[in-house]
């Protein structure tokens, strides 16, 4: 049986992508110390790699397919199809940054002041061209981790990534210029790409994963409305596509049914009752997949 071999990003991302596969319909479990989850998908062999590597592993066909950041892709120079990008961090659906810091007392005010200065990173090659760019020659230094400690005393600065700044700004830490934005990248061996049954069973599990990242910004409203007030609500939905709207047993109104943004129920709800909808329902979505 042809199998479909799918890195899994391992650490920060592992948690958020477990979650995103099984809003994708899919039960995945994870042993102790194991490297290779089981999934209820025979045509599907989950292997646990970290981000760092995924590109490289994909790139030699290792594993058809994986799920990484753009910034490792670049690090590392692999030569892949990026199927699609899919916009979800550790924490929050945006994407994150790689940025220059320095510590709050630091004499450096922008990215020319570290001309012959020191930096530590684990984005060492993605800096260093960075740098060459801008014509300012500077050391740069692989992190092993702890990257945020390392200034002033080791360093004079540090190429980090953030998601909220939070972690910085506890280490007393300010941003001076951002050096790359990331997303997380679903991303294909060329190989793998240009055979038909592989590309389709790629081709699926993206739209997949997309349709649980849209969906989770989203959910659904379920609500009754009088005959003559029908009108008023629909137009107020900011619906994905068209409400659904269906005659209510006995004639005495109708059920309206709609998707719309999670960030607008709050406003939204209110407005409703007050045009006349009543019975309001809202639920959640696993998947969303756009027309």
């Amino acid at each position: 049986m042809k199998q479909l071999k799918v890195g899994i990003p391992k650490g920060s991302l592992q948690e958020s992508t477990m979650d995103m596969l099984e809003r994708a319909g899919y039960t995945v479990d994870i042993r102790s110390r194991s490297y290779y989850p089981s999934v209820d998908a025979e045509h599907m062999k989950l292997r646990l790699i970290r981000p760092q590597d995924m590109s490289r592993y994909v790139e030699k066909g290792v594993v058809d397919c994986g799920l990484t950041g753009a910034d490792w892709v670049a690090e590392n120079e692999s030569d892949v199809t990026v199927v699609t990008e899919l916009v979800y961090a550790k924490q929050q659906l945006t994407p994150v940054r790689w940025v220059v810091a320095v510590p709050e007392d630091s004499p450096i005010q922008s990215v020319e002041d570290l001309e012959g200065k020191r930096i530590s990173t684990e984005l060492v090659n993605v800096t260093r061209n960075y740098l060459d760019e801008r014509g300012i020659n500077a050391e740069v230094e692989f992190s092993h981790g702890a990257t945020e400690t390392k200034a002033p005393d080791l360093v004079d600065a540090i190429v980090e990534l953030t998601e909220t700044g939070t972690s910085l700004r506890q280490n007393n830490l300010r941003i001076v210029e951002e050096v790359m934005e990331s997303t997380t990248q679903f991303i294909a061996c060329h190989e793998s790409y240009q055979d038909e049954w592989k590309k389709k069973k790629i081709t699926d599990l993206s739209r997949l994963l997309q349709s649980t990242i849209t969906a989770k910004t989203k959910v659904g409203l379920k609500m009754n409305v009088p005959s003559d007030k029908v009108e008023d609500v629909v137009e107020m939905l900011p619906a994905l596509g068209d409400p659904t709207v269906n005659t209510l047993a006995h004639k005495s109104g109708y059920a309206v049914e709609a998707v719309v943004n999670e960030s607008e129920t709050r406003e939204l709800i209110p407005r409703l009752i007050r045009a006349g909808a009543s019975g309001i329902i809202e639920y959640s979505l696993n998947k969303v997949v756009p027309c």
